[in-house]
Parts: structure tokens; C-alpha cells; sequence
């Protein structure tokens, strides 16, 4: 067999790296949902974590979907990518107890509700009516349980919430005309992100 020169391994080696790499990115976008494991940095004697990149969203879907559990989404995404992401929708899920148009928020969780008996939705994933309420999800009735929510204010949540596309926090709600301190109190005993 004939001696390679430098230049040839120099070619071949950058044709290699070319396969990984295209390899590794084709692995990627099969799907792989799991969230990469976070980077540590120690510089200038301050230690941080990095998780992820900065244009996906993680989001747990959970409720009558065929895959329930933690998947990323490219930024922007909607609602209706995530229950796709999981694997559709199982029967008896109830679609249009949630808003399927919304844009994902990243940590949000997705609860898809099924029918209870009589077709009566139940909650997500069997969680009891007094834990706490999806804020990506909460139906305006939902919020209306909450102390000092009344019905005009549960609407402006809800219009709030779409309207940002989703939101990260609680403390977003902050923003919607009507909500004090005490009301805000209220929101975080009852709602999750």
C-alpha cells in the first residue's frame, strides 16, 4: 500500500471531521428531546452555569399526550409543536380546553387535559383541583378559583398571557391592569409557570 503525504492526511482528516460533525448535527435533529447537560465556567472567580443554547425553549408537556416529558423547541414555537414533539395527542384529550396557537415560553409546562366521565375535563395528568394551575394553560374559569380573581380580571390574564405568547413567570402577570400585592400573592400560592 502506498505512503500517504501530509497534504492527502490533511484532506482526509478534514473529510472525517466533516462526517462527525454532519453526523452528530443529523443525530441532533432526529429529535433528540433530552436537554444537553450544563457547561461549568470558573473565571474570575465566579462560577456559571450555562444550559443550552440561547434560541431553543424547554418546555414539559404533560397530560393526555402520547409521550409526556421535558422536550426542546426551537424559540418561537407553538404550543401545538410541543404536543406534536410528544407524540400527539391520546383519546379522550380535550384540545380545545388549551390554546393550541400560543407560543411556548421557555419552562412553561403544557397541560393537556382529558375528558373525565360525561365528558367533563379533568385535570392533566390527575392533579388534583387545589394544586397548582398551569399558567400556560389556565382556562379562564381556572383562574377565577383563585382568591381576588374575579371573572374581568381572570379575562385580562388570559388575554394578557396570549398575547405575550406565553409567559415565564408569574410575575409577569404584574403587568395586567387590576393586580395588586395581594392579588399577586394569590397567583403565586396557586399558579406555576
Amino acid at each position: 500500500m502506498p505512503e500517504l503525504s501530509r497534504s492527502q492526511l490533511a484532506v482526509y482528516g478534514a473529510v472525517a471531521v466533516a462526517v462527525l460533525l454532519l453526523g452528530a448535527r443529523a443525530i441532533r435533529a432526529e429529535g433528540n428531546s433530552a436537554a444537553p447537560p450544563p457547561s461549568f465556567e470558573r473565571g474570575g472567580g465566579e462560577l456559571s452555569v450555562e444550559v443550552g443554547g440561547g434560541s431553543d425553549v424547554v418546555v414539559h408537556v404533560a397530560g393526555a399526550v402520547a409521550r409526556p416529558g421535558v422536550y426542546r423547541l426551537p424559540a418561537g414555537a407553538r404550543v401545538t409543536d410541543a404536543v406534536r414533539r410528544a407524540g400527539g395527542l391520546r383519546r379522550g384529550a380535550l384540545p380545545e380546553a388549551i390554546n393550541l396557537a400560543a407560543r411556548l415560553a421557555d419552562g412553561q409546562q403544557v397541560a393537556v387535559p382529558r375528558r373525565g366521565p360525561a365528558g367533563a375535563p379533568t385535570a392533566a395528568g390527575g392533579v388534583a383541583a387545589e394544586g397548582p394551575i398551569s399558567l400556560g394553560t389556565a382556562t379562564v374559569e381556572q383562574l377565577e378559583e383563585i382568591d381576588g380573581i374575579g371573572p374581568v380580571t381572570a379575562g385580562r390574564i388570559v388575554e394578557y398571557r396570549d398575547g405575550q405568547g406565553g409567559l415565564g413567570s408569574v410575575e409577569e402577570l404584574d403587568e395586567v391592569s387590576g393586580i395588586g400585592p395581594a392579588t399577586m400573592e394569590s397567583l403565586r400560592a396557586r399558579l406555576q409557570p
